[in-house]
């Protein structure tokens, strides 16, 4: 099999040859190229290039193709830093209250510049890659991570708490679910095998289950089934200790969930095991660019014996890997995959 055929055997519930694996890993892989976050993030060929040539490094089974976590929220008109050496991030809010949720028009993110760039970097990398390895498109922030970056997150998980302006709240969660879908169309037309969103902001480490249940989970569904409509599977991924909404995450008709390495892995696999696959979750900064490559093994052996029993299951980090990950340790980790 190759690692196209794995990833979907993965995704279908059927056993592939050998564990799959991807990493999330542009920033290693930027500076594994010798250029910095900026040469990266502003060139879709360097973007292609950096991930192509670690995929072949490492054997992987599939392509991520992450750049930052603030393109959307740019394209809607927050205000975003440049580090040299680091991701874009969300610098201010865009909304200065609530209330400035009446004034939105509709969203229209297709002509942003570095959604564009996104787009081409995911294109480049089906062309040359797309017969062999699966390219998983992601498309930056769902709609409550989104909502927070435009209203800022300690306003919107305020407003959100409160429930005083819940009207509002929801009309902003629907306009940043239309930004989300058209990032979500866009990449389905570059020819990706598969889509994925993150949603940090609404998981268990800042918003209660039954806010998360609410406010997040609704337009999280709204989103996988847009991919659905284009065909493709779709992937959600929320940082930090998920245990209590593994079922509702399962709820949102994700074909997958990648899952933080502060999650209990045996809950996970049991929730998951039927349902959905699993993709994680080795720790990135304590065991996988701070670790021995011991260390790694140890961790990695323990993950595959809990999902020994199901072909529901994709070898990644947990979460984005430091650009100063050691390539020993990474090697580590995939040395570990088992054939099947």
């Amino acid at each position: 099999m190759n690692g196209k055929q794995r990833i979907t055997a993965a995704l279908n519930g059927t056993w592939p040859d050998r564990n799959p694996a991807m990493l999330h890993n542009f920033m290693m892989a930027a500076r594994e190229d010798g250029i910095s976050m900026r040469e990266f993030r502003e060139d879709p060929r360097k973007i292609a290039h950096c991930l192509g040539v670690a995929a072949e490094r490492y054997d992987l089974d599939c392509i991520f193709v992450d750049v930052d976590t603030a393109t959307l929220a740019g394209a809607m008109a927050v205000p975003v830093d440049f580090p040299e050496d680091s991701p874009a991030r969300a610098h201010h809010a865009a909304l200065t209250s609530i209330e400035a949720v009446r004034d939105l028009g509709p969203p229209e993110v297709a002509n942003d510049r570095r959604i564009q760039i996104w787009i081409e970097a995911v294109a480049l990398l089906v062309r040359d890659y797309g017969n062999d390895l699966c390219i998983r498109g992601n498309c930056d922030q769902s709609p409550f991570s989104l909502a927070g970056a435009m209203l800022g997150l300690d306003r919107w998980l305020m407003e959100v708490a409160s429930g005083d302006s819940d009207e509002l709240v929801h009309q902003l969660l629907s306009h940043c679910t239309e930004a989300t879908c058209q990032f979500i169309q866009l990449m389905a037309a570059t020819g990706a095998h598969m889509l994925s969103n993150g949603d940090s902001p609404a998981g268990p480490d800042m918003l209660s289950p039954r806010l998360y249940a609410t406010y997040a989970l609704p337009y999280e569904k709204i989103v996988a089934d847009c991919s659905h409509r284009a065909g493709l599977p779709y992937l959600l991924h929320i940082c930090g200790k998920t245990d209590r909404i593994l079922g509702p995450m399962l709820d949102s008709g994700a074909d997958a969930l990648e899952i933080d390495f502060k999650t209990n892995a045996q809950l996970a696999h049991d929730a998951c095991k039927n349902r959905a696959t699993f993709v994680g979750n080795i720790d990135p900064t304590a065991v996988l660019a701070f670790g021995t490559p011991e260390m790694v093994k140890g961790k990695t052996e323990e993950l595959l014996d809990i999902f020994a029993d199901t072909p529901r299951f994709i070898l990644n980090s947990g979460c984005a890997l430091p650009a100063c990950t050691p390539q020993e340790n990474v090697r580590a980790m995939l040395a570990c995959r088992r054939t099947l």
